[in-house]
């Protein structure tokens, strides 16, 4: 018997599948839990239309991810802080205030988002990593200098 997956299971296979099982499994397990559907023509004309629905959504994410990626990285941080003779600054450089800086650049971020394994403590020049929707990182320059 031919169902359509409407869960992720485990031995079977993911959303939106087209599997062949046994029809008691089916008539007994799956289509009762809801886990599945029966595979008839307009189960899969729907199962077709939500597909296209989703690529669509994606593609417009994917498009909306590039342009932010864009902005992200014209946008220079620029931290003018305190520091000692050795480089080592008091205080330090978080994902925080990267998101400041972002926002005060019109640009608004989750700070999570902020790929900062920990915070800058050292002046100099940085690269830091910002997640995007879609799988896209761009980088965003973070330069640390000394307070005169």
């Amino acid at each position: 018997m031919d169902i359509i997956l409407m869960e992720n299971v485990d031995g079977l296979g993911q959303i939106g599948e087209l599997v062949k099982v046994k029809p008691g499994y089916a008539r007994n397990f799956l289509i009762p839990k809801k886990f599945a559907v029966e595979a008839n023509t307009r189960n899969l004309k729907e199962l077709e239309h939500q597909k296209r629905q989703l690529e669509y959504k994606a593609q417009k994410v994917l498009q909306s991810s590039e342009v932010l990626k864009a902005q992200i990285e014209k946008v220079a941080c620029v931290f003018a802080l305190r520091a000692g003779e050795d480089g080592k600054l008091f205080g330090s450089v978080t994902s925080m205030e990267i998101q400041s800086k972002l926002a005060d650049a019109g640009i608004e971020m989750d700070r999570k988002k902020i790929q900062l394994d920990e915070p800058i403590k050292v002046l100099g020049d940085y690269e830091v990593a910002v997640k995007l929707p879609a799988g896209i990182v761009a980088t965003v320059k973070v330069s640390v200098t000394a307070l005169d």
